[in-house]
């Protein structure tokens, strides 16, 4: 009996260690997002293990798990129509409200969900249930982007998708289809999907061909470049729940079909050293030091490398590629953007993302709302069902969509 108490103890003990971290006094509900990053670090390990032993690709056997553990929840939708559809090739899920017969035209959304473009799915009960809130609370129809994921196909295959299904969409005997004015349409996104509606939104600005654009664009916790990962925020929240820095280093390795041997080489920033040529012309454009407030930037130096590998660049091109890293951009390309929000959490490796990209986007005559969340950390606005349930997903969600709902 002494020996199971100390066995229990000891496994108590082991279990305490693995599930806390040192959170920011600010964070909401933190132990219940120990208990989630703990259950994301085990459920990673284990599919790491699996991808090690070469029975299946990590990423595969990740996105199973989230599925299975997804088909537990049970999402209501008796007031919206839940429709999926075919756009030019690619997969949507459709939301509409029910129609009133003396209705006028319904404003829009194209929502492209996160996941580090290898996760997730429109049909998961996480984004079944915010697209269905969204369809509600706006009165809107909402089309979800079910785009294809890593490692099935790797960049430039999702901003493929993404800008194929928005694009048919915008067509006008589509949009009269769904009962949709072409003058309220916003593209939307979160985490890789904020990064896919900016650069489809950045693509769409400059179609000369194109009769119908976007009116807004709203983009959450996005991830923007590639460039830089010794940003403030990367350095204050490198070991944050959710989103580590190494975790978005290989989901960009895993985008770009890139080697993991890269990973410390880019954890530097060896990659865009000051004698990698084909970087100079675009380090003016993510320049944090100009780009961000004094609070933000704090007593954080710039991690720039003198001499570096340029055969990183050689091997990835796309690392420097607008239509994967959006901050990137041209002004004059910038200068062609909509309305726009920007939802950033100060628990996130990818603050200054959006904060830089809100900065350009002023900078550029652009009218930008940046909504900055203290409290909050990166994936939290999907985070409203139990058991993973957040005052944060709860709060990020109401501005999002109250800040739709007057602009739109």
């Amino acid at each position: 009996m002494r020996a199971a108490w100390v066995l229990l103890t000891a496994l108590a003990a082991l279990s305490a260690y693995y599930v806390y971290l040192p959170l920011p006094g600010t964070v909401s509900d933190p132990w219940k997002l120990m208990l989630l990053d703990a259950t994301f670090r085990a459920v990673q390990q284990t599919c790491h293990l699996i991808h090690y032993l070469r029975l299946s690709h990590h990423l595969i056997v990740l996105n199973y798990l989230i599925c299975t553990f997804d088909k537990l929840k049970s999402v209501s939708s008796e007031d919206i129509n839940i429709t999926d559809a075919v756009f030019d090739g690619v997969e949507v899920r459709v939301f509409e409200p029910p129609a009133k017969g003396d209705e006028e035209l319904k404003r829009s959304v194209v929502y492209i969900h996160g996941g580090g473009w290898a996760l997730a799915s429109a049909r998961t009960s996480l984004y079944n249930n915010l697209c269905r809130i969204m369809a509600e609370s706006l009165n809107a129809v909402v089309v979800s982007v079910e785009y294809r994921l890593v490692p099935e196909v790797c960049f430039p295959e999702q901003f493929h998708d993404a800008l194929r299904a928005t694009k048919h969409f915008l067509q006008p005997d589509v949009l009269a289809q769904y009962s949709v004015d072409p003058s309220r349409i916003a593209i939307s996104g979160d985490s890789a999907g904020g990064n896919l509606a900016a650069a489809v939104c950045q693509q769409l600005s400059k179609d000369e061909h194109l009769t119908i654009r976007p009116k807004l664009q709203a983009l959450i916790y996005p991830v923007l470049q590639a460039f830089d990962f010794n940003t403030p925020s990367y350095q204050q929240n490198m070991n944050m729940p959710v989103l580590p820095r190494y975790v978005m280093i290989n989901y960009w390795i895993d985008y770009f079909n890139g080697n993991y041997d890269l990973a410390h080489s880019l954890l530097i920033n060896n990659h865009t050293a000051l004698d990698v040529g084909q970087a100079l012309s675009f380090r003016g454009r993510l320049n944090w030091t100009s780009l961000l407030p004094s609070s933000f930037k704090k007593n954080y130096k710039p991690v720039i490398q003198t001499t570096g590998k340029a055969e990183i660049i050689q091997q990835i091109p796309a690392l420097l590629d607008v239509r994967a890293v959006p901050l990137l951009a041209e002004n004059e390309t910038l200068q062609l953007q909509p309305k726009t929000y920007i939802l950033t959490c100060e628990n996130d490796v990818l603050r200054d993302d959006g904060v830089m990209y809100a900065k350009r986007l002023e900078n550029a005559g652009v009218e930008v709302t940046l909504d900055h969340f203290d409290d909050c950390f990166h994936g939290c606005m999907i985070f409203t069902i139990w058991p993973t349930d957040f005052s944060a997903g709860i709060q990020t969600r109401n501005s999002y969509i109250k800040w739709l709902d007057e602009n739109l």
